[in-house]
This record gives structure tokens, C-alpha cells and sequence, in this order.
């Protein structure tokens, strides 16, 4: 490499990263090896337009995973193309040049008013998720709202242990369902538009139009249903252990006994 003319600490100063995380991306093979002379390694122009690539790659939302698939050449067009709409759908927002601005756990604790030790013992249960950025943890600007949503059970009354107990398991039962639904997707949309007979930009258009079609689709099914049998166990609850006045407040309401 003619052009490897730059130290650790140079490329990492260049890049504005820091030298652990130029370290972290080789470990997980996201850089190439640079070029050894005796005791010393040396990084040139690839190593700069490599890092340049992996930020925009995460500022998109792609997981270190997939960008290292990407940048290998491991992903055709339309699985490139399906793997951004994902990234995109992932980091908050539907239109793919307005990604957001990734945000630090202080950052989220701030715009949702609430402690950072809190989120972090949200993180620590899975059930916020960050991405990582340069090497760091952030999060999508969406995870506010979320987290407001948390704090507004937590000021209903909700204990903290039970409700991160209960949205632990949650957590658990949503993924393994969404491992089947992304199967169906795989076998039922993906496999028979790659056996089609069509060009790779066609392919790639059809596989993520049915992608934003789908998913949108998908998460009205799913919230819809939850809401349903939610109220629907609630009712059945409160006809069992509602005191007169609870039920008749209940039954006034529009849509009881409709759930």
C-alpha cells in the first residue's frame, strides 16, 4: 500500500474517532490489516475512505454486521437494498434521507426527563436498544417517545421491577414471533423474487416496495390484536372483581363489550 503513510494515532485524529475504536473495526474485520514495517503499523487512504464509509453506514442504522457484509461485497443489490430500508425503518423514520441524529443515553434521558440511571437499567433488560456508532452506544431520536411511554406507566403507578419484568418477557415472546414472520417473508417474498427472471435494479425495487409494504402492515395487525385481547382480558377482570360503581363507569365508556 504506497499511500500507508499514516500512524494509529493519525488515522484515528483524521477520522475523528478514537484510536479504540480503529481498533475495535479491525478486531471485527471491518477494516483491512494495515501495512507492518518492523514494529510499527501503517494505515493509509483505504483505511481513511473505509472509516468514512462504516460512519455513514452507521448514521443510516446498518448494524456493524451488515456493514461489514456490505463492504465486503457479500450483498447482492437486492439484499443491499432491502438491508437500507430496514436500517432506515430501524433508526425511527420512513424517509431514508432524514435518518436522524443519533443520541447518546443522555441525550434520550434529557429529551424524555428522565434520570440516565433509569435508561441504563432499561438498556441492561433489553428493552431499549442501542446501535452502535463509532464504536459507542447511541440511539434512535424515537426512543424518546418511547421512553416517555415507559415513564407514563411508571407515574400510573406501575412498579419499575414488575414492569421491566413484564417487558422483559414481552420482549422475548415479540422476538421469537417476529423470527417466524421474517421466515414467511424470506421463503413467501424474498426467495421467489430472486427466482424470478428480473434485473437486479427490478429486483431490488420490488423486494423493498414489498418490504415498506409489508411491515407497516404487519405492525397495525400486531398492535391491533394486542389491543384487543388486552381489553378483552381487562374487561373479563374487572366483570369479576369490579366493585358497582367501577363496572358502571366501565360500561359507559364507547366500545366496552366491543373489544
Amino acid at each position: 500500500m504506497e499511500t500507508a503513510t499514516l500512524r494509529v494515532e493519525d488515522l484515528a485524529r483524521a477520522a475523528d474517532v478514537s484510536v479504540d475504536t480503529v481498533r475495535f473495526y479491525q478486531k471485527r474485520r471491518l477494516l483491512p490489516p494495515p501495512v507492518r514495517r518492523g514494529r510499527i503499523a501503517w494505515y493509509g487512504d483505504e483505511h481513511a475512505d473505509r472509516l468514512a464509509r462504516i460512519r455513514d453506514l452507521q448514521q443510516r442504522g446498518f448494524s456493524l454486521a451488515v456493514i461489514r457484509r456490505l463492504l465486503d461485497g457479500e450483498l447482492d443489490a437486492a439484499d443491499a437494498a432491502v438491508a437500507a430500508a430496514v436500517a432506515t425503518a430501524a433508526a425511527g423514520t420512513d424517509d431514508p434521507g432524514d435518518e436522524g441524529v443519533p443520541l447518546t443515553l443522555d441525550d434520550v434521558a434529557a429529551g424524555a426527563g428522565v434520570p440516565a440511571p433509569l435508561l441504563g437499567a432499561v438498556v441492561q433488560a433489553g428493552i431499549l436498544v442501542p446501535r452502535t456508532v463509532d464504536g459507542e452506544e447511541r440511539f434512535a431520536p424515537s426512543d424518546v417517545d418511547l421512553v416517555r411511554g415507559g415513564l407514563a406507566l411508571l407515574e400510573a403507578g406501575f412498579p419499575l421491577s414488575e414492569l421491566l419484568s413484564l417487558a422483559g418477557r414481552h420482549d422475548a415472546a415479540t422476538h421469537a414471533i417476529a423470527e417466524d414472520a421474517v421466515r414467511l417473508f424470506d421463503e413467501h417474498v424474498r426467495a421467489p423474487l430472486r427466482a424470478e427472471d428480473l434485473g437486479d435494479d427490478e429486483r431490488a425495487e420490488r423486494l423493498v416496495a414489498a418490504f415498506r409494504t409489508l411491515l407497516p402492515t404487519v405492525t397495525t395487525l400486531v398492535a391491533a390484536h394486542f389491543r384487543r385481547v388486552l381489553l378483552e382480558v381487562a374487561q373479563a377482570h374487572l366483570e369479576q372483581v369490579g366493585e358497582p360503581t367501577e363496572l358502571a363507569a366501565a360500561r359507559a365508556e364507547p366500545g366496552w363489550g366491543a373489544a
